[in-house]
């Protein structure tokens, strides 16, 4: 019997139209508190995307509200499990994109690249005619990808088109017989992403179905081609074959994910700074994350959460 408390998180997103997304954000902020949930959902003309996570019970009850939505129906969503929780917060944000790329007339709703099934990946990945591109910002890929992928090393999404520009094998009217697949943590950076591809005239467009979430879930270790972990969006800050929870903590300061060994360096002080930031914060800056940290373990030695210990919003699954 499990005697620990687990708290049930559901990452979710779709592409719908929802002209009225605005009226949609109270009532699902009401029904997120009423039931305990905590986490952050972004609504949008173009669809809904986040992440929430609470007891059970009130995510479930989340999840039917959305679903009552006859647009969100059909509304997928992954599951994983925690012994902690993994949010501090409830926010229902209004934005004008669900995962932002700022290209305005790219549609994921008309066309996207061809879905493949986590079983089928390893073929895309072992087909040397296949250029596989992680479209995933650095601090993401930097703790684990795909044997062979591409990394792009882009601070945040957005720099993606710019990146793909720059690439000489993706110009030119020849080059879009390019056989072309991507993947990001949970599907969604990829519908934008090879919609673009597609708006772009490239023809064979493949994206992981479920994004590296469902492929961790579904793929055996033993015929992985995932090395390392993969960065999540919560306070589990990694996951690893079979969803379960990572070796890396966060650094408090930069959001950089750590590893064991880089927790190590001299340049680590808990809640204060990481090898990755160390020289580029002021002493009266360090100080002030010090004191935070402080405050952070005086409200855990009395079993509080302290908010201001809340997980950094990174950017999109």
């Amino acid at each position: 019997m499990q005697t620990e408390i687990q708290f049930l998180s559901a990452a979710l997103y779709k592409f719908v139209d929802l002209p009225d997304f605005a009226d949609l954000q109270a009532p699902l902020q009401a029904c997120c508190e009423a039931n305990d949930v905590k986490g952050t959902l972004l609504l949008a003309h173009e669809g809904i995307n986040g992440t929430i996570a609470g007891p059970e019970s009130g995510v479930r009850v989340v999840l039917a509200f959305l679903h009552a939505d006859p647009r969100l129906a059909s509304l997928q969503h992954k599951e994983s499990w925690s012994p902690k929780p993994p949010f501090t917060r409830m926010k229902v944000r209004l934005k004008k994109e669900i995962v932002t790329l700022r290209v305005p007339e790219l549609d994921p709703n008309k066309t996207v690249g061809q879905y493949v099934k986590p079983a089928d990946w390893n073929a895309l990945l072992a087909d040397p005619d296949v250029v596989v591109i992680d479209t995933r910002n650095d601090y993401e890929v930097a703790i684990g990808t795909f044997k062979g992928a591409v990394n792009p090393d882009i601070k945040n999404f957005v720099q993606l088109p710019a990146w793909l520009d720059a690439q000489p094998y993706f110009q030119g009217e020849a080059a879009k017989k390019t056989k072309v697949a991507m993947f990001c943590t949970g599907g969604i950076r990829c519908e934008k992403s090879t919609a673009l591809m597609k708006m772009r005239g490239f023809a064979e467009v493949y994206h992981l179905e479920g994004g590296i979430l469902k492929y961790l879930e579904e793929v055996a270790p033993e015929q992985s081609m995932w090395e390392g972990e993969c960065f999540v969006f919560d306070e589990r800050v990694s996951v690893g074959h079979g969803l379960g929870v990572g070796s890396h903590d966060l650094c408090r300061s930069c959001r950089w994910p750590l590893s064991v060994q880089d927790k190590l360096s001299p340049h680590y002080v808990l809640g204060v700074s990481c090898a990755h930031c160390h020289d580029q914060r002021t002493p009266e800056q360090k100080e002030k994350m010090a004191e935070r940290q402080r405050q952070v373990e005086l409200a855990e030695a009395r079993g509080e959460v302290h908010v201001g210990a809340k997980m950094p919003v990174h950017g999109a699954h």
